[in-house]
């Protein structure tokens, strides 16, 4: 009897231990870092490597979702052909935290801006030979605002219009915007200022005579592959694009694109 009890006292003082003891707080969740710090964190011109997960399209950028080890990333690349589950390296990866893409109506935490390995322009050497600015944030804007910034003084511009059913002056296709979208067009015109290389492509601005610089329908943007200098009158054969953001706040309500050119 005198065990018995002596288990029940041992019991009950246990039972009551258990009780009054507070309980332990739950540990807290581990802090994650925020989109601006991790940005912060990662180092400069970095490399990224490793298996495509996803790939948005928003040109003129990839927007590529690589499983990095053991995290995922987004980075943005000059667009490309980049099938799920290729292994790729990002070069010169500078991160931009709170990046929002308008084209894609999609808001990225941290995005890391770079080149493809391989690609052409990607090699930090030929990028600088060709001309071509850097390709971090701030060098993608300044790209962004060197295609888009306009001619200075070229004096009077006088061209005859070109021939044919798609033919329009540059003050035409500002005029004519809606109906053109996405059609094919004819401008013929002065090239007024060009710049080779930016974003993967050459930039033109093009001038025939026609509208008005103070209504802003007297110079039109175009986009190509092919090469110019300014001075050169040439005939612009492209697709009409309207309402064009490219990102970095510089959006183009006209533009010409995919365009041939010929003298």
């Amino acid at each position: 009897m005198r065990r018995l009890s002596a288990v029940l006292f041992v019991a009950v003082a246990l039972a009551g231990c258990k009780k009054s003891e507070p309980a332990m707080p739950p540990p807290p969740p581990a802090a994650a870092p925020n989109a601006m710090e991790a940005a912060q964190a990662a180092p400069p011109s970095a490399s990224i490597k490793g298996k495509v997960l996803e790939r948005l399209d928003a040109p003129p950028y990839s927007y590529l979702k690589i499983q990095s080890g053991k995290e995922e990333v987004w980075a943005a690349v000059p667009k490309a052909e980049v099938a799920k589950g290729a292994e790729v390296t990002v070069l010169n990866a500078m991160p931009m935290a709170d990046f929002e893409s308008k084209t894609l109506k999609r808001k990225f935490a941290v995005v890391f801006f770079g080149t493809l390995e391989g690609a052409p322009g990607s090699a930090p050497a030929a990028g600088a030979a060709a001309g071509v600015l850097d390709n971090s944030p701030a060098g993608m804007a300044q790209q962004h605002a060197k295609a888009a910034q306009g001619p200075g003084n070229v004096g009077d511009v006088k061209v005859s219009k070109a021939a044919g059913a798609d033919a329009r002056t540059v003050s035409e296709v500002y005029a004519q915007k809606g109906a053109l979208k996405e059609k094919p067009v004819s401008i013929r015109g002065k090239v007024v200022k060009f710049n080779p290389g930016i974003m993967g492509k050459n930039w033109v601005h093009l001038q025939d005579g026609s509208g008005k610089a103070d209504k802003g329908d007297n110079d039109i943007t175009v986009t190509t592959q092919d090469m110019t200098s300014v001075g050169d009158t040439v005939l612009v054969q492209g697709v009409v694009r309207i309402d064009k953001d490219f990102g970095a706040g510089y959006a183009y309500p006209v533009i010409v694109e995919d365009a041939k050119l010929s003298k």
